[in-house]
């Protein structure tokens, strides 16, 4: 399941250098997640590092973009050769 930024976002920019996938960008008014680029750190890390950052606790699950861990380790597999052919 991707991960979604709610409204309680203070803009506070620590999350978006934490996300290993370039999934975090900063919006017209808050941070937003892209849910094709989210793997919940899958393939990097545990746990998704931009909660780990995050000051106010403003990015749970995003219904919208269910997926499995094995959906998440294909996406993370699919990113990663990406990066590699474009390198």
């Amino acid at each position: 399941m991707a991960l979604i930024i709610t409204d309680e976002c203070i803009n506070c920019d620590v999350c978006e250098p934490e996300c290993p996938n370039d999934a975090i960008s900063q919006g017209e008014e808050i941070y937003v997640i892209n849910p094709a680029r989210c793997t919940e750190c899958v393939g990097h890390f545990d746990t998704p590092q931009c909660r780990e950052v995050c000051p106010v606790d403003c990015i749970p699950n995003d219904p919208d973009h269910v997926e499995s861990r094995d959906a998440l380790l294909l996406k993370y597999a699919a990113l990663m050769k990406s990066k590699a052919d474009v390198a």
